[in-house]
């Protein structure tokens, strides 16, 4: 039904139901010429009747007969009849032959009396029809003085009906008329109370009521199901007619909040249909609970003001702004329905309050966009990551979120318990990288899909700030994994999808491993692992211990806690721990590092107790001897402080090659450096940092050193050699002479990112916790152009120097600065960062 249907037929029915204050000429006649006899005679029991008893000939009365015959009308529509009974002179019967008597009108139901009323009350229509229906509807409308009266009929009717609450100057009026005929029509539904008293007024009002004035509220007595529980009252703001007051309680028994899933455009309700404008919150699933508070609270503010709805944007097709939260629908034909952006409840109030307030808010947005659109367009040369064109690019597509549960503040704590492990995704759903990585947590979420054990959820910290607030998450994306018992894990390393899955599937399994047996320790050696870790082809790490050496233990027990969820750590503290270290030729402590699968075990001894130097050497023992660099493994190799020996390939490099940079990566010269490749084929990114070096590509493959940590020189060894480890070492004992010249040296000028916003290097590290430095720890490194290639005579692999605290670089994530966009998106100044 169109809108102006549903106001023509809610206008025809409220016309019907006022038929009793439209005149009807000539459908009612004053019966005037009854005797005293025939009147009483002809008295129905189920009839009632208005008589005013007269002599023959009575001049005085002839004001007040007039009075009688225009108000027969309006009351044989409530089923009163209006009689002049003619007195006799020789009648002197109880109404014909006292004087007083003659100066009365009495209403009669059948042959009982129910009431008199002295002529003088009953001045005009208005209070003939008033007096009348009060005195028939004794038991509908109660009359009270005192507030303890009031209270009382408010507490029986606590949580069975609502109350209609009226105040009159005084009896008679056209006020008092409306209040009495609305009840006659109302009265079985709500209960009617009226007062005249202007204490009574001013108790029950907050403010200075008017008390010459008529007033009536609509108690919500039902809805107060609680003793002391108040009952709400709603105040008419019109004055005080017969129409008013049925469009008010119209109003008041409208649904307080009307749940939309249609197009807004084809909505009607009784609000539209009576000339009022319709609210819209916008809502959806993950956040219903807490839009239909807000509704409520908006649809209290508003009752009989406006109506309020709020409308499931997942389930309709809706062309507006994602961040729009507000719909403003008006009674007026051809209207488009106004999609807002409002920040609070009190703005949605004044919207409907002021008119004008619309219109402001469109120009402000608009001037908002306008400066939006000019700042994208200077900054457009600049704005070119990738992850916020792919996000852009792929908005419309809609993410396959099934498999993960979504949390609120009402089922976050609830949730946590529903599984052995909780894997939680803080994030923004207006920000480009929280996007980004809910795709990839998607993606995680069907590949573990019945993985048992595990439950993937999601917290929006868009739409629960105070959730993300109470979990001190103080950048986004975060994601957590909470154990009950145990602190949650925070995960620190690069957002792609099988990163995060061997995240969570290695803190499944307890970091350290506890081992019972030599054959279980030997098999963890050869990669027999528990069925979670079995597809994860990490270094496989053993700490040996005796009962000599708890200390160390305890330690290592802590670095594994540390390290959950990054590395595969077990532990063998048998008494045959000795026999098992002693294969190896170490003694306990000591760490036995697999490789390939424990075709090759490396046993390294603990001479270091401490939890920070126990994770330092672990993070340093499982990097590669020759990595291969990629984007999501930089960073760790970047934070060893050393310079790089880097063979840039046009894929993978050769075995001769391969063997060579192996053996000097395993000689005696790799602690002063880093020794790895690149594969431009895998990592397109080094065709750029080769034309930084050089303007243009060299001929592939390419040897450079590469020292970003002290001078930013770059060497590049000579092309007409081969790449041998003898050939290596003579270049770099050049350089240690200062016989070669730099190809380039790099700009001593931080390299930052385009915008802060994008210093995606920051959010890549560290790839395991990070450890504040201690005093001392700090290794000295050789000397050379870039750190001392020939430098040290051990061959062993030293670990690496300790940073700074200045150099540390944050957890993934941006700060999260409230819940409006506007002010989130203001991310603060990037920290320096190095790239190659």
């Amino acid at each position: 039904m169109s809108a102006q249907k549903a106001r023509w037929v809610s206008s025809l029915v409220f016309l019907l139901f006022c038929a009793s204050s439209i005149p009807k000429c000539g459908s009612a006649s004053l019966q005037q010429e009854l005797s005293p006899q025939h009147y009483f005679s002809g008295l129905d029991a189920g009839k009632t009747s208005l008589a005013f008893f007269t002599p023959s000939v009575s001049s005085g009365a002839q004001p007040f007969l007039e009075q009688i015959e225009s108000s027969a009308e309006a009351l044989q529509d409530y089923g009163v009849s209006v009689v002049k009974v003619n007195c006799p002179k020789e009648d002197v019967s109880r109404y014909c032959g006292k004087e007083n008597a003659l100066r009365k009108a009495f209403l009669f139901r059948g042959n009982r009396l129910i009431r008199e009323f002295p002529t003088d009350a009953l001045f005009d229509v208005n209070s003939i029809v008033a007096n009348v229906l009060f005195a028939l509807l004794f038991n509908e409308v109660k009359y009270v003085e005192t507030l303890a009266d009031l209270e009382n009929i408010e507490n029986v009717l606590k949580g069975k009906s609502n109350m209609v609450f009226a105040y009159v100057p005084a009896t008679g009026t056209a006020e008092h008329r409306a209040v009495m005929e609305a009840a006659f029509v109302y009265g079985t539904i709500h209960k009617f109370v009226l007062t005249t008293e202007a204490a009574l007024l001013k108790a029950t009002s907050h403010d200075d009521p008017d008390v010459s004035s008529a007033w009536l509220s609509f108690c919500h007595c039902q809805r107060a199901t609680e003793p002391a529980q108040p009952c709400r009252r709603t105040a008419l703001a019109q004055p005080l007619t017969l129409l008013s007051i049925h469009r008010h309680l119209k109003l008041m028994g409208a649904p307080l909040v009307t749940e939309v899933a249609e197009d807004p455009e084809k909505i009607s309700t009784v609000h539209l249909q009576l000339g009022l404008p319709l609210v819209f919150i916008l809502s959806q699933k993950e956040t219903y609970e807490a839009d239909r508070r807000t509704a409520e609270f908006v649809a209290w503010q508003l009752l009989g003001k406006a109506g309020v709805a709020l409308l499931f944007r997942d389930l309709v097709e809706l062309n507006v702004l994602h961040r729009s939260n507000v719909a403003l629908k008006t009674p007026d034909e051809g209207m488009p329905i106004q999609y807002l952006v409002l920040e609070d409840t009190d703005e949605v109030i004044t919207l409907v309050e002021d008119k004008n307030k619309v219109k402001q808010i469109q120009e402000d947005e608009q001037e908002e966009e306008e400066d939006e659109d000019e700042k994208e367009n200077n900054n457009q040369d600049i704005q070119d990551d990738q992850v916020v064109e792919a996000v852009s690019r792929d908005k419309k597509r809609e993410l396959p979120l099934e498999q993960i549960l979504v949390l609120t503040e009402e089922n976050f704590h609830s949730s946590l318990s529903e599984a052995a492990r909780t894997v939680v995704l803080f994030y923004a759903s207006w920000e480009a990288v929280s996007l980004a990585v809910l795709r990839s947590y998607s993606e995680v979420a069907a590949h573990l899909k019945g993985t048992p054990g595990v439950l993937l959820s999601r917290v929006n910290c868009w739409d629960w700030p105070g959730l993300c607030s109470q979990e001190n998450v103080t950048q986004f994306p975060t994601i957590r994994i909470y154990k009950e018992g145990l602190q949650p894990v925070t995960y620190g390393g690069m957002w792609g999808t099988e990163e995060l899955s061997s995240f969570i599937l290695l803190s499944q399994v307890s970091c350290p491993l506890k081992l019972a047996t030599m054959d279980e320790a030997e098999g963890y050696l050869r990669g027999e692992f528990p069925s979670e870790l079995s597809s994860h082809h990490h270094t496989s790490l053993l700490g040996v211990f005796s009962s000599a050496t708890s200390e160390a233990r305890e330690a290592f027990e802590e670095a594994g806690n540390i390290l959950s969820g990054h590395v595969r750590m077990g532990m063998y503290f048998e008494d045959d721990a000795l026999a098992l270290s002693r294969k190896y030729s170490v003694s306990p402590p000591a760490l036995l590092l697999a490789r390939s699968g424990g075709r090759s075990v490396e046993g390294i001894a603990l001479s270091k107790h401490s939890v920070q130097d126990m994770v330092q050497m672990i993070r340093y023992e499982l990097l590669d001897i020759f990595p291969e660099i990629t984007v999501p493994n930089l960073p760790q190799y970047l934070q060893l402080g050393k310079p790089f020996l880097i063979l840039f390939s046009a894929g993978d490099i050769s075995q001769v090659e391969s063997r060579e940079m192996l053996k000097l990566a395993k000689g005696r010269p790799q602690q002063a450096f880093v020794a790895c490749w690149l594969n431009l084929k895998k990592t397109p990114v080094g065709y750029g940092i080769l034309r930084t070096y050089f303007s243009t590509t060299p001929p592939l493959p390419v040897l450079l050193w590469v020292n970003l940590h002290a001078g930013g020189q770059v060497f590049k060894f000579p092309s007409e050699q081969s790449i041998t480890e003898k050939n290596i070492l003579s270049w770099l004992e050049k350089l240690q002479a200062g016989l070669e010249i730099p190809s380039s040296t790099l700009s001593e000028e931080d390299w930052k990112p385009p915008l802060p916003a994008y210093d995606f290097l920051q959010m890549m590290e560290p790839s395991v916790p990070e450890l504040s430095p201690q005093p001392g720890d700090t290794p000295a490194q050789p000397k050379s152009p870039g750190g001392d290639p020939a430098g040290g005579d051990t061959a062993s692999r030293e670990e690496p120097a300790q940073e700074s605290p200045a150099e540390e670089v944050g957890s993934p994530g941006r700060g999260l600065r409230g819940t409006a966009p506007r002010l989130a998106a203001r991310d603060k100044q990037g920290k320096r960062h190095s790239e190659l």
